[in-house]
């Protein structure tokens, strides 16, 4: 339970921060001054948190995991894809209300705005490729497979959160709080995932199997 105890927490201390201006707040401002390098590839690689472009990505895997899923006669194989996509709902309505209760200042390469915390692209990236790594592990047949789409999926979040700090789009306790807030939603999925895994392995009754 450690991966949603101590990200909550964590997120929990930074949200604080936030909210009371605390000090934490002038080491994020010195951080940022120090790795803020707007360039065009910056900007591409923060662009990969788009909901346009990473919901997609997801969607796509939600229909290729139903349809095989329905395909092999998985008992309720729509409960994967369903939860992910539940899961990818909840960002907005989790970050948003944050955004505007926070009301943090962009970094001075913005236009001067509020409702940065937390990085809503970063969230957007981690559930949604998260999630479709997630759905796709159980039908990879081979652990080179499955190492090769977690550190796939590692690779566009860290480079969509590189991206929002490079560029100036965020403030890096903007991005480390979405990265916890992802870990505990992601964790949840990923528990639910497992139950429903093993309860089919004890040999819950499929409605195409029959009782076993």
């Amino acid at each position: 339970m450690g991966l949603l105890g101590l990200p909550a927490l964590l997120f929990a201390l930074i949200t604080w921060q936030v909210v009371a201006r605390g000090p934490l707040l002038r080491l994020d401002s010195r951080l940022s001054s120090a790795l803020v390098h707007p360039d065009r590839f910056s900007e591409l690689l923060s662009d990969l948190g788009n909901a346009q472009v990473a919901v997609p990505v997801l969607v796509l895997v939600l229909a290729c995991v139903a349809r095989r899923g329905r395909a092999t006669g998985t008992d309720r194989w729509w409960l994967p894809p369903t939860a992910a996509a539940v899961l990818m709902a909840l960002v907005p309505a989790i970050v948003v209300p944050l955004k505007d209760w926070t009301a943090r200042p962009g970094t001075p390469v913005v236009p001067p705005a509020v409702g940065y915390f937390p990085s809503g692209h970063t969230a957007t990236a981690a559930i949604a490729y998260g999630s479709a790594t997630l759905l796709l592990l159980p039908w990879l047949t081979s652990a080179a497979a499955r190492r090769t789409a977690v550190a796939v999926c590692a690779a566009l979040v860290l480079g969509v959160s590189y991206g929002l700090v490079r560029r100036g789009y965020h403030w890096p306790l903007d991005v480390v709080a979405s990265w916890c807030l992802a870990t505990v939603l992601l964790t949840s999925l990923r528990l639910l995932l497992s139950r429903s895994t093993r309860r089919r392995s004890s040999g819950t009754p499929s409605s195409r199997t029959g009782p076993s």
